[in-house]
């Protein structure tokens, strides 16, 4: 899927919360002998989080950096696979996202015998903000 298809739009049916645009900087393969996918996503202050989320002090949330996570995982799907997100594994935020930040996103792909596993290492220029990892099934909607 093309940034241009999720920038600030729909994904699996449903309008995102984040406007930032998905750029793909590096394709990557499948695990265990393939380098990780790389993407990119500038955090811009226009973003609606930031209005309450908190005020004098803006922090871009840990669901939005999941969704960030999403959105680069559809973007950079193994062999332009139809997927559709069946779960959240995991989530360990350990680094504050800010306005104004590029949040460069590292996936590896996992084949599992009914989808793909999507581990993420979500990171700002201050280091590590959040590692995720996300399941999906092959197809469209259930």
């Amino acid at each position: 899927m093309s940034a241009a298809a999720i920038e600030g739009g729909a994904v699996c049916g449903a309008a995102s919360p984040v406007r930032g645009a998905v750029r793909v900087t590096r394709s990557g393969g499948t695990a265990p002998d393939a380098s990780p996918a790389r993407t990119e996503i500038r955090i811009d202050a226009s973003e609606p989080v930031f209005a309450g989320h908190y005020p004098d002090f803006p922090i871009f949330p840990g669901v939005c950096v999941v969704e960030c996570v999403h959105k680069s995982a559809l973007a950079t799907a193994p062999a332009g696979a139809a997927l559709t997100l069946v779960a959240l594994d995991s989530a360990r935020f350990v680094g504050a996202v800010f306005p104004g930040d590029v949040l460069g996103i590292d996936l590896t792909w996992t084949a599992l015998d009914d989808g793909w596993k999507c581990a993420a290492l979500a990171s700002t220029d201050r280091g590590v903000a959040a590692k995720v990892a996300l399941r999906y099934r092959t197809g469209g909607p259930a």
